[in-house]
């Protein structure tokens, strides 16, 4: 095991204990100011019985979307760190540093590599002080779910800059998705100390364990409506969308911090 998982598994094992309830009331305080999180649309962060329930804590305010039928709206609370046109198969994981989508998405979607070539691509990254669940950007029907174990380096900028292909050797989950015919993908990158990636839909995805083997879900019957949760982060993390070709006009919002509801693309 990469010495990245064993820390991210003595830390997600610190993070769902819950401690007696003074201890995690200073515990959860003084994480809410050490990271500044704003808990307006939250629970106070006394409410949380361990550092993982506040990590993954819900919306007690109800979130505007856009809820045009031709609208993306972001599925997370994050900054975009790159966005644009791949060129053929390569995407950017931050300027100057390349990655190859048919590496990322891996051989079990070779079918559709073709549709993707010169597609457009968008990297959401997850600080730990964001809003840690995942929304379905558009309705959509699910096709196939692919979990591909793998190392756990940090996804922040300074490891962006400096390793290359991040998002691939790194640990991550494959949607794979369709929408009026047309394709896209989601795929949820893990980072150091994300305990797990959950998914409500599937829960035999079990992330952050000590295996190799790649598992594949398909699906025939999975219809999920725009701002539905798709399962959390337990700690800051990626999201990485592609589209085929020809499907989407993206929103200019690189380097833009933009919020779960708000619009990202249209078709």
């Amino acid at each position: 095991m990469h010495i990245t998982n064993l820390l991210s598994q003595y830390f997600g094992k610190f993070a769902k204990k819950e401690f007696p309830k003074p201890i995690q009331k200073c515990i959860n305080q003084a994480y809410k100011k050490f990271m500044k999180l704003d808990l307006q649309e939250f629970k106070n962060a006394k409410h949380y019985k361990s550092l993982n329930e506040l990590f993954t804590r819900e919306l007690i305010i109800k979130r505007d979307i856009d809820s045009a039928k031709n609208i993306f709206i972001s599925p997370t609370d994050s900054l975009i760190t790159e966005c644009g046109k791949l060129e053929n198969d390569t995407a950017l994981q931050i300027k100057g540093m390349k990655y190859s989508v048919e590496e990322l998405l891996t051989y079990y979607c070779r079918d559709n590599f073709s549709k993707v070539e010169n597609g457009e691509f968008m990297n959401f990254y997850l600080s730990p002080k964001d809003y840690h669940r995942y929304h379905a950007p558009v309705n959509f029907k699910l096709k196939k779910l692919i979990h591909v174990p793998g190392k756990l380096y940090p996804v922040n900028l300074k490891y962006l800059n400096k390793e290359f292909e991040l998002f691939v050797q790194n640990e991550r989950v494959v949607l794979e998705c369709e929408k009026d015919g047309k394709l896209f993908y989601m795929v949820f990158v893990g980072a150091l100390n994300v305990g797990q990636m959950v998914f409500e839909f599937e829960p035999k995805v079990e992330t952050n364990k000590d295996t190799k083997e790649i598992k594949v879900y398909t699906y025939e019957d999975i219809e999920i409506s725009k701002g539905d949760c798709l399962g959390y982060f337990k700690m800051g993390s990626t999201v990485v969308m592609i589209w085929e070709k020809d499907f989407v006009v993206l929103e200019d919002v690189i380097n833009q911090n933009v919020r779960f509801g708000q619009k990202i693309a249209k078709y």
